[in-house]
């Protein structure tokens, strides 16, 4: 085998890589995979003019050919969206209104976050499902047919979704079938969960219990509560089902893959995992400086937190800098050493980031208020909706008040070492002595502020230096050709 290090220029440059990618869908199958004419009736009902379509990363294939009918069958003019800013999950707003569209389709799996400024209908991708398969797991995985069981599934099965209840729910009478919800009106769909219209389940729903969440309606049995039901997952292992697990961990799992086509109890520790939490909270109220990571642009409220999270930060006697870098990658936050910790506002199925290779945490907007606002206390709530930490949410818990000379201590239980909590940090000001200790409190405790301009200061290696007015002006000169590994004027 050739070693790749002494390799020629030549030879790495035109290197052919092996790319496994979709298909091209048949033209018979556009219409119904892509439900191409719901589109055209979304679109001439309401006679939008620019339409964007969002395709995720491995449906763009299909890209061409579907904007291609949509634009041959109705008035409109159709933009693909490709490669979005953020996690694919999520209505690229932002890249719709660069192209000025009245409304945007958006293909593929889906968070169903609430959007906040266009009209939009979602066009799930109809992955195949084999009932018998997967009812037949179901039954192997509950025996007991009394039990109260919900189905969750991935936004793709949704198609088959009726007829798995129907084949299920006479041995189980109490099951409950998840039904997919959006908040805000804008939001439009062909081919979801629908609700049963007889009169028994009319008088079952209006003594029962609802829970709206990460776009789902659970209706319950009256006076029973989520941690009283087990909870049955169509779809792969992925961000779906940890967020489901996370969110409701005093619930057992089991899970249909339908790809292998296997039933399975889900084995991950939900202790062990809330326990990682625990420790990016700990790393949190360690944290000097917090780096406030803009995930989405689409999400309604997000904003709201940011501002909120700001606020929060400030009162723990904490700086913060925010930061809009699209998707995360290690290389791009390693750029800013200088910051202690990174707070991630993001969709609930983006929030939970394996940060494990990442120089530094990456944590929850949740985890950042546990870990700074000492009136919200650890336990087995787990809370991945931002929107539910707002003013009004189901889980939001008001700021300390801001009291004089309130400070308190306690003890790192990574370090060890002694530190302060909820210490305000004044504003900072000018003064003709250029000084930059400030007062933390009326006890005239005296602290340093911690800003990213003091670390950098501190510095041994600042980047290039700028050296104005030193550096003669030349007229460009050939470069070298190649790559770093071997330019062509170098000998071998």
């Amino acid at each position: 085998m050739a070693d790749a290090f002494s390799s020629s220029s030549e030879t790495v440059i035109q290197r052919v890589v092996d790319v496994t990618f979709k298909t091209h869908t048949p033209v018979e199958k556009l219409e119904e995979l892509y439900q191409i004419k719901e589109t055209l009736d979304f679109i001439s009902e309401r006679q939008f003019k620019k339409v964007a379509l969002q395709f995720p990363d491995e449906l763009l294939v299909d890209s061409v050919a579907v904007a291609a009918e949509i634009e041959r069958n109705s008035k409109a003019t159709p933009y693909i969206l490709g490669d979005t800013s953020y996690g694919s999950c999520c209505v690229d707003e932002v890249a719709a209104e660069h192209v000025g569209a009245d409304c945007i389709v958006h293909y593929g799996g889906a968070c169903l976050s609430p959007s906040m400024r266009l009209p939009l209908m979602y066009v799930f991708e109809r992955r195949d499902l084999d009932l018998e398969k997967c009812s037949s797991s179901f039954k192997e995985l509950y025996p007991d047919t009394q039990g109260h069981i919900i189905i969750l599934y991935d936004v793709n099965y949704v198609h088959a979704m009726n007829d798995l209840h129907s084949l299920l729910l006479p041995e189980y009478p109490n099951l409950v079938l998840s039904e997919l919800v959006v908040d805000g009106e804008q939001c439009y769909s062909h081919g979801w969960v629908k609700r049963r219209h007889d009169d028994s389940s009319a008088s079952e729903r209006d003594d029962s219990t609802v829970i709206c969440q990460f776009g789902r309606r659970l209706s319950l049995k009256s006076g029973s509560s989520i941690k009283d039901y087990s909870m049955f997952y169509v779809g792969q292992e992925g961000p779906i089902l940890t967020n489901f697990m996370m969110t409701w961990n005093r619930c057992s799992f089991s899970s249909f893959d339908p790809k292998t086509m296997t039933g399975r109890s889900e084995s991950l520790s939900i202790n062990r995992a809330l326990m990682k939490r625990y420790y990016a909270i700990e790393r949190a109220k360690d944290a000097n400086v917090v780096g406030i990571l803009v995930g989405t642009l689409g999400v309604k409220d997000y904003l709201t937190v940011i501002q909120q999270l700001k606020e929060t930060i400030r009162r723990a006697g904490k700086k913060s800098y925010m930061f809009a870098m699209g998707k995360l990658n290690v290389p791009k936050l390693a750029n800013f050493l200088e910051i202690d910790i990174f707070v991630l506002i993001a969709c609930p199925e983006n929030s939970l980031l394996d940060s494990s290779e990442f120089y530094k945490p990456v944590v929850t907007p949740f985890e950042m208020e546990v870990a700074c606002n000492k009136n919200r206390e650890w336990s087995e709530e787990y809370v991945t909706d931002f929107r539910h930490l707002l003013p009004g949410g189901q889980s939001h818990v008001p700021l300390a008040d801001q009291q004089d000379g309130d400070e308190e201590t306690d003890v790192s239980l990574i370090t060890g070492a002694l530190r302060s909590s909820n210490l305000m940090i004044s504003e900072p000001t000018e003064s003709s002595f250029g000084s930059s200790v400030v007062l933390r409190n009326q006890t005239l405790t005296v602290a340093n502020t911690s800003s990213a301009a003091s670390f950098l200061a501190e510095r041994s290696w600042r980047g290039l230096e700028q050296k104005l007015g030193e550096t003669p002006v030349v007229k460009a000169v050939k470069g070298r050709r190649g790559i770093a590994i071997a330019y062509e004027e170098e000998g071998s």
